[in-house]
């Protein structure tokens, strides 16, 4: 048996119904179509006569639904220059008569009013279409060419969800040169400032942590919000951007409706005694939500479908709720009939201003006539919550004393007044009430109130630079109608003006504040106009590199200001760091060092700080160093070591030479204005501030300079036999290393160049004086003459016994003409006795002495030990090689040759300007002699 219920005599239908019947014709006439109207109606006819009664066998079917547009390409026109289509947009429902529709291209509206269209087009456009007066329904975009072109398909055109659930809103769109993407909300685009730029949510304030982008895979992008609120109700469209192309916002995206669960019980009944209840609502739940059931307000157990098959009783009535929404249930239904046991809430939330009144109401109704009790409480306040399941009336309740009012105007209907209301007064109220054999039970919620105070709205506000002009209206979430307001200004009432909105000029400091006529006490916040914000930094110490510090803004604002921090840089151009009241670096680093300042903006007005400066100290960066000149350093040049470190405060520096130190100070420069060799060495400098120290590393000053005087030495340098090698090495101290050149005296030609010069088969021809020259890219020295010289030899023994006789005898004539004048001089010249230099002068004097080498072939048969002593006598004029390279101020002297005289003794009286060397030939086992020149 199908139960048949008059349309218009059911409450989601009260005012939506229509019966239109003429001439045995009636139409069932139902506006403003939901999703939930969906299903099966019949007509019944009902006439006088009491047993006659006419049902249709099969009603009709009526789906409820978007248009369902579809864009069909009828034909296509390709040129090489252009291409066209002519497009149709079709439904699969039926349509109004004749409708008007609306076309769309890559998301931008253009012309076209008809279902069929022609277009030129390229193969990346994409076309839509929507009914006028329907154009939050528009068919998805189509590709005409392919399936790759410029659109974007929202998978839902509209949500609904609860508030403080979660909801996903998700698009397709197609370009594979994709530059940025983003969702956003037309409204919420740079705070409604400028439509055509609109705002990313992921950086919207009013988002904050509560959106997620989610891209699952490549040309799918998913908007998830969480926490939602009731402002969250609103479109949201997505955008893309190529390198030359943009997508636009005419076509809607998905709207969103954030509400309460807003549900419903359905009956069907199927039998006297056994019904299906439904609980639907107009919102889409989230999958997979689990719902509770009530019976008589107690809730049955283990019931969690959203359909729930009954055996009833007449008295019973019926709820339902979603599984953490408990405090939006349906209200209770009758399964048949109009009167069961159940109490209806007029409003589910209520909210008040302070100091204010409002009235609480219910309608209940029982299967018994008789109601024996029946009042309202407060579940906190039962019996200040020591029993629950004994609630209190809070018609005796001392704290609602004298502001308690039960009214009944009506039979089935209850009111709970309230006045003078109260921050503690917000609660849940619930109503209850009792017959001889039946109890209302407090498990359905009742109607929660919230108490809050008045708010000073800005409505509009102009910005100019020393005041700001605005709208203000003093409001709350649930302002009473029909009252008059109180404004005042810097705490002095505004004559004359007693409605909810005023405007005037604002400055920065002003306070402004409403309530409600006759409830002054219970005034709104402050409102202030933006004072110049003041900016603290922590620590207040010195800032070391590394630490952690914050830069707070702070700004007496209500509405709160918005912050934003600036630094500015080495153009004196500010730049934009985050938008968050407090400026947090973690480890500040040096690069962080500069001015900073913020801003304070609100409704009325925006004002920036003062700049501060943050100045990150740190100890000293490795010195760098350096020499100037930085190229070849010369010898008795100015030189100028320079250490630099980075340091803050500015760091002391202090040079060392090898561990020695050189120069302390402020600067790091250390100053040598005639360098010489000797500074030469290794250098490095120490920078340091109270913060640490640290070294630099080694700078080399290599010191350039000439050759010193060169040293020559002879190897041999004892005898040296005629035909033997001869060595002459040369010495000399310069930087860069010398190089050596040989000459010998009365020669043009250098006779060598390296710094030894080796003479292998030494003869007589080679005697003469020999010098060195030293040279390098700085200078050129020279040593002086160095004489070597080579004498005769015996080549028999008897040339040996001759040549001794000979010098005997030379030198006994010397003694005797000696002795001579010594006495004609102490003759003369009493007790002035002659001098050895005034002998060799008249040596000098005299004529040139002759040295004869006697040469024999035949050998003295002497013994080897015997002595030979003889006078020797020199003459300049022999052609000896050896003598004639003698110079004529060598001193000549008496010698006596003694084979047993030590030669140690021979060099005594040498002349330390010439190097003399003595050169002798082999001789017999027999023979010996000895030269020395003085």
């Amino acid at each position: 048996m199908v139960n048949l219920v008059d349309l218009t005599t059911v409450s989601e239908y009260a005012g939506r119904v229509e019966y239109l019947c003429e001439n045995n014709r009636c139409t069932l006439r139902i506006k403003n179509l939901t999703e939930s109207d969906s299903a099966e109606y019949r007509f019944r006819l009902k006439t006088n006569q009491p047993d006659v009664r006419f049902a249709a066998s099969a009603g009709v079917t009526l789906s409820v639904t978007d248009p369902d547009l579809l864009v069909k390409v009828m034909e296509t026109m390709v040129h090489q220059s252009n291409s066209r289509a002519k497009l149709q947009c079709h439904s699969r429902c039926l349509l109004p008569h004749d409708p008007s529709y609306i076309w769309y291209k890559n998301g931008q509206n253009i012309r076209g009013e008809t279902f069929t269209h022609s277009v030129y087009f390229d193969s990346a456009d994409s076309f839509s279409c929507a009914l006028k007066g329907h154009e939050n329904f528009p068919s998805p975009s189509h590709c005409v060419d392919g399936q790759t072109c410029n659109r974007v398909i929202y998978n839902n055109r509209s949500i609904c969800a609860f508030k403080g659930s979660s909801v996903d809103i998700s698009c397709m769109y197609s370009n594979e040169y994709v530059q940025s993407k983003f969702w956003f909300r037309p409204e919420r685009s740079h705070q409604g400032q400028n439509p055509s730029q609109p705002e990313d949510l992921s950086e919207d304030s009013q988002y904050a942590s509560r959106v997620q982008i989610l891209e699952t895979w490549r040309g799918r992008s998913t908007l998830r919000i969480s926490d939602l609120r009731d402002s969250d109700s609103a479109q949201y469209l997505f955008k893309f951007k190529t390198p030359s192309f943009e997508w636009r916002s005419d076509l809607p995206g998905t709207t969103l409706t954030v509400t309460d669960p807003d549900l419903k019980v359905k009956v069907q009944v199927h039998s006297y005694s056994w019904s299906k209840l439904q609980c639907y609502t107009s919102c889409r739940l989230p999958h997979g939500s689990s719902y509770i059931w009530y019976e008589n307000g107690l809730k049955i157990a283990k019931k969690t479908l959203s359909s729930y098959s009954v055996y009833f009783g007449f008295a019973s009535s019926y709820s339902c709720a979603v599984r953490g929404h408990e405090d939006f249930p349906s209200p209770p239904v009758c399964v048949r009939g109009q009167t069961c046991n159940r109490v209806i809430y007029t409003e589910r939330s209520i909210c008040a201003p302070k100091g204010s009144s409002l009235d609480i109401s219910c309608t209940y109704s029982s299967f018994e006539d008789v109601v024996q009790s029946k009042f309202w409480f407060s579940p906190e306040r039962s019996h200040q919550g020591q029993n629950p399941s004994q609630p209190e009336d809070l018609s005796e309740d001392s704290q609602y004393a004298g502001r308690v009012q039960i009214l009944e105007t009506e039979r089935g209907r209850s009111t709970l007044r309230i006045s003078d209301l109260r921050d503690s007064d917000s609660a849940q109220y619930l109503f209850k009430f009792k017959t001889p054999s039946f109890e209302w039970r407090r498990r359905l919620p009742g109607t929660t109130l919230t108490v809050t105070a008045l708010q000073v709205q800005v409505i509009t506000s102009t910005v100019h630079q020393a005041y700001t002009y605005a709208e203000l209206k003093c409001r709350s979430s649930c302002s009473p109608a029909g009252v008059s307001y109180v404004w005042f200004k810097n705490n002095e009432k505004i004559i004359k003006e007693e409605r909810p909105l005023y405007k005037d000029q604002f400055y920065p400091g002003d306070i402004i504040s409403c309530a409600l006529q006759g409830r002054e006490n219970y005034s709104s916040p402050l409102l202030y106009a933006l004072k110049f914000p003041v900016v603290s930094v922590s620590p207040s110490d010195e800032i070391m590199e590394g630490s952690s510090v914050t830069l707070t803004c702070s700004s007496d604002a209500n509405p709160a200001a918005n912050y934003t921090w600036y630094k500015k840089d080495g153009n004196q151009k500010l730049h934009p760091l985050t938008k968050e009241r407090q400026l947090v670096f973690s480890s500040i680093q040096v690069s962080d060092s500069g001015e900073y300042n913020c801003t304070a903006e609100n409704e009325l007005g925006k004002r920036t700080s003062d700049m501060i400066s943050v100045d990150v100290k740190y100890s000293p960066k490795p010195p760098s160093v350096s020499a100037s000149p930085s190229a070849e350093i010369e010898e008795g040049s100015s030189v100028t070591l320079t250490c630099s470190s980075d340091a803050n405060p500015a760091a002391d520096y202090t040079w060392y030479k090898e561990n020695q130190t050189l120069f302390q100070g402020a600067e790091g420069s250390y100053h040598v204005t005639s360098i010489s060799s000797e500074d030469s060495g290794i250098y490095y400098c120490k920078s340091r501030n109270q913060f640490g120290e640290i070294n630099s590393t080694s700078l080399f000053v290599d010191v350039l300079y000439a050759p010193k005087p060169p040293s020559v030495s002879v190897s041999p340098s004892a005898e040296i036999e005629e035909g033997s090698s001869v060595t002459l090495t040369c010495s000399s101290d310069a930087n860069p290393a010398a190089n050596y050149t040989w000459y010998k005296e009365d020669e043009d030609s250098p006779k060598a160049s390296g710094q030894i010069f080796t003479i292998t088969d030494f003869r007589a021809e080679h005697s003469g004086s020999y010098s060195c020259g030293a040279k390098n890219k700085i200078g050129r020295q020279n040593s002086t003459f160095h004489q070597i010289v080579v004498t005769g030899a015996w080549t028999s023994r008897a040339a040996g016994i001759t040549t001794a006789v000979v010098l005997a005898v030379i030198l006994l004539s010397i003694f005797l003409l000696i002795r001579k004048k010594k006495s004609a001089k102490r003759s003369s010249e009493p007790g002035e006795p002659h001098s050895k230099q005034d002998l060799n002068q008249q040596l000098f004097r005299s004529q040139a002495y002759t040295l004869s080498y006697c040469r024999s072939k035949t050998e003295l048969q002497s013994p080897p030990e015997e002595l030979l002593y003889a006078s020797v006598q020199f003459s300049k004029n022999q052609s000896d090689p050896l003598s004639s390279n003698i110079e004529d101020s060598v001193v000549y002297a008496e010698v006596q040759f003694n084979s047993a005289a030590p030669r140690s003794q021979m060099s005594a009286t040498e002349d330390s300007t010439a190097l003399y060397s003595t050169i002798n030939k082999t001789r017999t086992q027999h023979e010996s002699a000895a030269h020395h020149f003085y």
